[in-house]
């Protein structure tokens, strides 16, 4: 049976809950540890591609993949046309603010005017601190943002963090939340309709296999 849809699957910390809820419906051949970056399941009729998680929401915009999962937190930072169905319930983390411990104990964030963030998500701090009014200067990152107070180049930071392990290690403290985010299912809207049934059909099914885990 040839492929029908392409689904984009973000490599990384969701990999291994897409892989257990697609594994659930009987999607099998996708091998993480392969160098290879597009498998193919004939029997269920689709093609998987392994991307970065960054790069899922223009896959999926610009109809190179039909569908994908990706955090919450990508999506509220690019904001891409796409349709948004189904929370997978999955990869439960958080944005926060984060600052060293020992600045901690002497601020207070109420009398912020102005900050230096260092970020992987700058959309969303700007927005977060022009709301309440604060001047924030964004240092841009790409990974290991938990260094940047360590080493001087931003006293503050917005990162995503599952235990706060990593931050406590590091000697930072979380100063405030941003917003909470898990993995969902987003749909190319062309796809939408030039496929409505077979996206509807694995649309249902992971409906059901999520309300099932949620049980």
């Amino acid at each position: 049976m040839k492929p029908v849809l392409t689904l984009a699957l973000p490599k990384g910390r969701l990999l291994d809950g897409a892989l257990e809820l697609l594994g659930g419906l009987g999607v099998s051949g996708i091998d993480p540890d392969s160098r290879k970056l597009i498998f193919t399941d004939a029997a269920r009729g689709l093609r998987v591609l392994l991307l970065k998680p960054a790069d899922i929401p223009a896959y999926v915009t610009y109809g190179a993949a039909d569908l994908g999962i990706v955090g919450k937190d990508i999506l509220l930072e690019r904001e891409p046309d796409v349709y948004e169905p189904l929370d997978l319930g999955f990869g439960f983390c958080r944005l926060v603010v984060a600052e060293p411990r020992e600045l901690r104990e002497r601020d207070d964030p109420a009398k912020w005017s102005w900050v230096r963030v260092a970020t992987k998500y700058p959309r969303m701090t700007e927005r977060y601190f022009s709301e309440r009014g604060i001047q924030v200067e964004i240092v841009p990152l790409d990974g290991s943002i938990e260094l940047a107070p360590l080493v001087g180049l931003a006293e503050r930071i917005v990162d995503l963090v599952q235990s706060g392990e990593t931050l406590r290690a590091n000697g930072l403290v979380e100063v405030a939340e941003i917003a909470r985010s898990t993995a969902r299912l987003i749909v190319n809207r062309a796809s939408m309709k030039t496929e409505h049934a077979a996206v509807t059909a694995l649309l249902d099914a992971l409906r059901g296999r999520t309300a099932k885990a949620a049980r």
